[in-house]
């Protein structure tokens, strides 16, 4: 076994000495564990391995880091299920757990036998209550091990653009404000100082620097939920500081750097100036369909939010697929043409309930329409004979399928799996060029059931800032299950097809991929995003999202 492959159960063993004639007892084992600033992605493979493995987590943040953990554990197990997550941050009548009580906590879930996670904000070790519950386990004859995280006091600056050393500023102190009694007078020199404060308490704090001997005019950049795709910077000066930050609650937790430091975050912004960031992104496809979808969008800073449209079937005559997946086997075809993930998916089905496998496709040729539907026939052990040279599309493949060839090709039929609504282009061009196509209804796809209330109201009222739509189907669908969006969100169409059904449901097309992809379609996306961007920042204006910003309805394509 890998010990550092993620999902992978760990066994604590106590050894007993030879001489013992005792039966080996085991017990717990705690984990203190760095969650990191609030970015899942900097959360260390070693913490996420413990995730994995543990019997229970505790934490205080116990909404946010339910679903860091559920995320965790379905990505490398498949499934949620068998931990604990326990609530370290009040007792069960509401009140405030003590660091004392929370040591206890830990300590009794571990003396039960249980492999525990201590789940901590940032570093167990740094600002946290790390190292009194390890003392706690220590005295308790608890054997612990403590997992670093990324600090907010390093990660935050750095997500907003702001180196805390440089070649010529090599000197930083952390200053946690909530401490009392702070003596700000050896504060009062040139060093970079980085303060985790509350944003209500910066500006006595700048008076203090001020009076300590800092200039007015020292920059400070002050930033809240720091590392997500809600992250907010202000830059001010100590003088300003305090009128400047207006806009944030007094109670919420910041992180801000004062110093000439600050002056670099101008050129070396690489967060907040991403092209999509913060922006809320419909996109109407499963979680399975969507996810590489996802992960471009979030790559470009952008909140993706799957809703399906569509629920894959059976068909409702599986006899048709029965004398197909016989015919094949019995050598009736040339070739079988995949045209999605989906056929794939059900003709390996029906192979299943059969007992076949890969070796049913002997001296078959193998097509498939693109790059993801050919992956889906590689994983079955089989290389297509033919994928698109050009566009990935049936139009695609038929500019590369080579006519009937009496001399060349024993046999004239082609199997073409597909979905029961799919169009007759494909068929039509093979018929052209001498094949006979057994058509067959692989699975059948249907409206899926409406979204949660709340999304169809995020929709309708403008909440998105942009959809993405990847089929002329998920147009249709996500109008007859949701409602139109809002005039004020960004509609994005795979192609010229799909762009005309939006326009048809009277939405105004705003981007138009260049080639029929979901990458592609994310990447002109992004270009819209980072165009409008600079649009705003020309004009003089904040840059706002376009859920932020009301445009007039929009009227129906004539």
């Amino acid at each position: 076994m890998n010990p550092h492959s993620l999902g992978q159960s760990r066994e604590n063993k106590v050894v007993t000495p030879r001489s013992s004639t005792g039966p080996v007892r085991t017990s717990g084992h705690v984990s203190f564990v760095g969650a990191g600033p609030g970015d899942p992605g900097l959360l260390t493979v070693r913490a996420a391995e413990l995730l994995c493995s543990a019997d229970v987590v505790i934490t205080e943040l116990h909404d946010q880091h339910t679903e860091l953990i559920r995320e965790v554990r379905a990505s490398a197990n498949g499934t949620t299920t068998d931990v604990q997550i326990v609530d370290g941050g009040s007792a069960d009548d509401g009140a405030t757990l003590t660091h004392a009580a929370r040591a206890k906590l830990v300590v009794r879930y571990a003396k039960g036998g249980s492999r525990v996670v201590r789940l901590l904000a940032g570093d167990p070790f740094t600002y946290g209550t790390g190292p009194e519950e390890a003392q706690a386990c220590r005295k308790a004859g608890v054997d612990f091990e403590v997992v670093p995280g990324i600090s907010a006091a390093t990660a935050v600056p750095t997500y907003a653009g702001v180196p805390l050393t440089t070649r010529h500023r090599r000197e930083m102190v952390v200053v946690r404000v909530a401490d009392t009694k702070i003596d700000w007078s050896a504060y009062g020199g040139d060093q970079t100082l980085v303060l985790l404060s509350n944003a209500g308490r910066l500006a006595d704090v700048a008076q203090a620097l001020v009076a300590a001997g800092r200039s007015e005019q020292t920059p400070i950049a002050m930033t809240s939920v720091g590392t997500t795709t809600e992250q907010s910077t202000v830059v001010s000066t100590l003088a300003r500081i305090g009128a400047d930050s207006r806009g944030v609650a007094r109670a919420t937790s910041v992180v801000a750097v004062v110093g000439g430091v600050v002056d670099l975050r101008e050129m070396l912004s690489w967060f907040e100036t991403k092209p999509l960031f913060g922006w809320r992104v419909l996109v109407p496809r499963t979680k399975e369909q969507s996810a590489e979808l996802s992960s471009q969008l979030r790559s470009f800073g952008a909140v993706p939010e799957e809703v399906p449209t569509i629920s894959v079937e059976p068909p409702r005559n599986p006899q048709q697929m029965d004398k197909a997946v016989r015919g094949l086997v019995e050598g009736r075809y040339e070739w079988v043409a995949f045209t999605s993930v989906n056929a794939v998916k059900a003709v390996r089905e029906k192979f299943d309930e059969y007992g076949l496998d890969a070796r049913a496709f002997s001296g078959l040729k193998v097509a498939a329409v693109g790059e993801k539907t050919a992956e889906a026939v590689a994983t079955w052990g089989i290389r297509p004979d033919l994928v698109p040279s050009g566009e990935q599309s049936a139009r695609g493949l038929l500019e590369d399928w080579p006519p009937f060839d009496e001399v060349l090709d024993p046999i004239n039929r082609v199997f073409l799996p597909r979905a029961d609504i799919a169009t007759e282009t494909l068929v039509a061009g093979l018929v052209k060029l001498g094949w006979e196509v057994d058509d067959v209804t692989a699975y059948r796809t249907v409206r899926a059931a409406p979204p949660p209330a709340p999304t169809r109201e995020a929709i309708k009222s403008g909440k998105f800032d942009a959809v993405l739509f990847t089929s002329s189907s998920t147009v249709r669908n996500l109008v007859g299950i949701a409602g139109k969006p809002h005039a004020a969100t960004v509609i994005a169409c795979i192609g010229p097809a799909t762009a005309k059904t939006a326009q048809e449901h009277g939405l105004r097309v705003d981007v138009l991929s260049g080639a029929p992809s979901a990458p592609a379609l994310v990447a002109a996306l992004a270009e819209f995003g980072l165009q409008r961007r600079e649009a705003l920042l020309d004009a003089g204006e904040t840059v706002t999202k376009p859920s932020e910003r009301r445009a007039p309805p929009r009227r129906p394509a004539t």
